[in-house]
């Protein structure tokens, strides 16, 4: 076998002192990662200067021109050189580490950038003449008058051009332009009083404007609201929750969206600290566990979060880039996040997001028809009940034909209810009911799966679930594994109202199932909750598994798909939905209902 050659030479290895322009490379490779790693130094630099307008300039994704201008406090000629200085800073006096206000502390941004570009910085204070100075691959020159309104210009050209290996890593121009353009929106939605523009000028020109977001006025919450429907998107604002809350001196702010505008991948999740965007572990895994209960694994939810505490009770200084924290008490900061959220899902209810609706009407193609010449007004009411007394004759003879029945309208529910009233189910699956200004179609099965799990989740809160036992116990035959892993989880299956022992082998008898399930398959009900456990294992905590093996029970004790209902049960469920929360979605995320509008029904129709 070969040997393995020494990290080190043979001879007596000698320490040495390097060179300012080594250290300054080596500091550079920490904080500047990419183009976007320069932009984001920046931008945050002019954020503490105060400034209300920021402009960004990049070509070629950043690798040959970084140019951002702000209107901020601005430097005095005297104060240039010791800018591009390591460590030189004027954001902290280095007294106290751990009460840190501002993005940067630490006053290397500028001497990094300087080791590996072509850096210019021009800038003027107020009463001040303006003044340039430039630095190429660690050299500094000396500072001369310029011509500046106010604020402050830094120009980085040829991004490594002093270390050309790395821009072997480089991705496509594309790429790192849109990191880029990732960079500023985090920073945009941390700073909605300011205003954001990203132009791209490769090719020289005006080059093109690739984001824009002005600032927004209001009060603090309004403002926010403003600025993530233009980050993020006008549907996240319009189907997300607002989020307050306290906790031991932290504060948790922002939107997070309905359990049914979820992503397939955690693309939009944005979590900010004391206003500084963080990729946090603890906190992601937080925001995960507060949508447990209403999301299935494979999608994950949309939000913009804000913690805000003292400065003394979080630690930025502990990763390069500051993109991670670490609190002194992180239990409570979970805490807040989950409960935060779980408070939230409550108050929502039953809403559920509006895309959903949007979905549902462009899945509607009406038939391309020649020009409309004649559009008939809408017929009046008494009209629609001649027509209707003069069809029902067919109809009626029609109705054990299709898999549809219609039911008369109840005089006892108002159409003002947020459901509406009952008027038909179709494919004995689908309950279709009338609102003041549309429809509302609901999924019979998933919408009484929810309202079944959250009876559950209450009664076993409370007093516990209640129990029914079975007159002669079932067994199940399992493997050896199987069964004891059943038992293993057997004390706390009790207090779910599932009663099991071993019956010698691998079987098991069922003696007792929850009564809230009805007459319930004892043996589909002993895979499910045995499936729930084997994907659970063991890593997740008591809560998470309850709740799942929850979730699979209220399956086997709702209404399923082909189940004929009458119209008082109809709309029973409908009335019962609206007082649950959560009932907007099934346990698995997906929707129980879709509420179209009068409006858009009749666009499908030509009548708008």
């Amino acid at each position: 076998m070969t040997q393995r050659a020494p990290h080190i030479g043979q001879v007596s290895p000698i320490i040495r002192q390097l060179d300012e322009a080594a250290i300054n490379r080596i500091a550079a490779g920490e904080v500047v990662e990419r183009p976007a790693s320069a932009v984001k130094e920046l931008v945050e630099n002019a954020i503490d200067a105060g400034a209300r307008r920021i402009s960004v300039d990049i070509a070629d994704g950043g690798k040959t021109l970084i140019r951002v201008t702000d209107d901020g406090c601005g430097m005095a000629p005297g104060d240039l050189p010791l800018a591009l200085a390591r460590h030189a800073t004027s954001k902290i006096d280095g007294t106290d580490l751990l009460n840190i206000h501002s993005f940067g502390f630490r006053g290397e941004a500028l001497a990094s950038l300087g080791a590996v570009g072509r850096l210019t910085v021009t800038s003027r204070a107020a009463g001040l003449d303006g003044a340039e100075i430039a630095v190429t691959g660690g050299k500094v020159g000396t500072a001369r008058p310029a011509a500046l309104n106010g604020g402050t210009v830094i120009t980085l050209r040829d991004l490594f051009h002093a270390t050309p290996a790395r821009l072997k890593f480089m991705r496509t121009d594309r790429a790192e332009a849109q990191a880029i353009g990732d960079v500023i929106k985090r920073l945009a939605m941390a700073e909605p009083s300011i205003s954001f523009t990203l132009r791209d000028v490769s090719g020289g020109g005006e080059g093109r404007q690739t984001f824009r977001a002005d600032a927004e006025t209001g009060d603090l919450f309004h403002a926010l609201h403003a600025r993530l429907a233009r980050v993020i998107g006008r549907d996240f604002a319009d189907n997300s929750m607002r989020i307050d809350a306290e906790r031991d001196g932290f504060r948790m702010t922002g939107c997070a969206g309905l359990p049914t505008y979820s992503r397939g991948a955690a693309v939009a999740q944005f979590l900010f600290v004391n206003g500084r965007p963080v990729r946090d572990r603890m906190l992601l895994g937080a925001l995960r566990a507060g949508y447990m209960d209403v999301l299935s694994r494979d999608r994950h939810p949309v939000a913009a979060l804000f913690i805000d505490c003292e400065g003394a009770l979080v630690d930025v200084n502990v990763h390069p880039a500051k993109s991670e924290v670490r609190f002194r008490d992180p239990g409570t900061v979970r805490g807040l996040i989950v409960s935060g959220l779980r408070h939230a899902l409550a108050e929502a209810g039953h809403r559920a997001s509006s895309t959903v609706a949007a979905g549902t009407l462009g899945a509607f193609t009406p038939e391309q028809t020649g020009a409309r010449v004649y559009q008939m007004d809408r017929p009046s009411h008494q009209a629609r009940a001649a027509s209707y007394a003069a069809q029902a004759p067919g109809f009626a003879d029609m109705a054990g034909d299709y898999s549809a029945r219609s039911e008369p309208e109840p005089v006892d529910v108002p159409m003002n209810m947020p459901l509406g009233a009952a008027r038909a189910q179709v494919h004995e699956n689908y309950i279709i009911a009338q609102t003041e200004d549309g429809i509302v179609i609901v999924d019979q099965h998933a919408a009484h799966e929810r309202l079944v799990y959250e009876r559950l989740k209450r009664e076993q809160s409370g007093h516990g679930i209640a129990a029914q036992a079975l007159l002669i116990p079932e067994i199940v035959d399992l493997s050896e594994a199987d069964c004891a892993t059943l038992i293993d989880a057997a004390p706390d299956l009790a207090a779910l109202g599932l009663s099991i022992e071993a019956f010698g082998g691998g079987a098991i008898a069922v003696r007792e199932t929850p009564a809230v399930l009805g007459n319930v398959d004892a043996r589909a009900l002993i895979l499910d909750v045995l499936d729930e456990l084997t994907d659970h294992g063991g890593s997740d905590t008591l809560r998470a598994r309850i709740d799942a093996i929850l979730s699979r029970m209220s399956c086997h004790g709702s209404i399923r798909s082909g189940r004929r209902m009458q119209a008082d049960e109809m709309n029973a469920l409908l009335r019962e939905m609206e007082a649950t929360p959560l009932s907007g979605q099934c346990n698995h995320g997906r929707p129980t209902y879709v509420a179209l509008k009068l409006s858009d029904i009749e666009r499908l129709f030509g009548r708008s």
